[in-house]
């Protein structure tokens, strides 16, 4: 079995969305599957929204990416597990390759992303840059990520001493116990966070990844981006918003 793990914080913009995608493309793969959503510390309908789609909800109050990530992989079933990000679409060419990997032998492996929308210029090349690179070494990000769940377990999840960067901590944790695999299939994501940054404020984050790691995200300072106000997340072009609604809505 397939689960689906989608950490959501305010997510009522691009939830709906993001689970009619994902539910058709799990239908379309046609293995069994669930869908976690955990919801964590949400002020506004993202609860409401997964419910109607019958999919299991946790609620949670962490307000901590990690540890709410950690939360829906503990509690799933599933032999291989995916992380989706609430306002990523994943498609089914995506979840065959991620589950061929695993049955391959990978430990687990990423899917690199497009953006849903236009983004500005300087966004593009960014982008660019990041999938190269990330298909060199190979890393991703943690739009959609998979693992097999004895990995998952082997390396005690994502690390909860971060505030950030805690996909990369958990990438080169996997990468310790067998191999890695950036598949070709991509999803899509929304513009919307990068549609509230300037490349000036983007940068120092950049540059602190690169020169100190995760290690420099131990704390909610200066990831405003994450942890700052409502308004500034909830910015941009959703990918695929709808109504929450489906013909087996309870």
């Amino acid at each position: 079995m397939i689960s689906f793990v989608i950490p959501a914080h305010n997510e009522e913009a691009c939830l709906a969305g993001t689970l009619e995608t994902l539910m058709a493309s799990a239908e379309e793969v046609g293995q069994p599957y669930e869908v976690i959503v955990v919801n964590d510390a949400s002020t506004d309908a993202t609860g409401e929204i997964a419910r109607r789609f019958n999919v299991r909800v946790l609620d949670v109050e962490h307000r901590h990416i990690a540890a709410t990530r950690n939360a829906g992989g503990r509690v799933a079933q599933g032999d291989v597990l995916f992380f989706i990000d609430a306002d990523t679409q994943v498609n089914a060419a995506a979840i065959r390759a991620g589950v061929k990997a695993i049955e391959q032998g990978a430990v687990g492996g990423g899917c690199h992303f497009g953006y849903a929308g236009s983004i500005p210029r300087w966004a593009h090349v960014l982008l660019w840059l990041g999938n190269t690179i990330g298909r060199m070494l190979p890393v991703c990000g943690g739009a959609c990520m998979f693992c097999s769940r004895d990995a998952f377990a082997a390396v005690g999840g994502f690390p909860e001493r971060y505030f950030a960067a805690e996909d990369v901590a958990f990438v080169k944790a996997l990468k310790r116990r067998g191999r890695f695999v950036i598949p070709r299939e991509k999803v899509l994501t929304s513009n919307r966070k990068i549609r509230t940054m300037s490349f000036g404020e983007l940068l120092p984050l950049l540059l602190r990844l690169v020169f100190r790691g995760p290690e420099s995200f131990r704390s909610r300072e200066g990831l405003g981006l994450w942890y700052g106000p409502e308004a500034r997340a909830d910015q941009g072009d959703p990918v695929g918003a709808g109504n929450g609604r489906r013909e087996s809505e309870s």
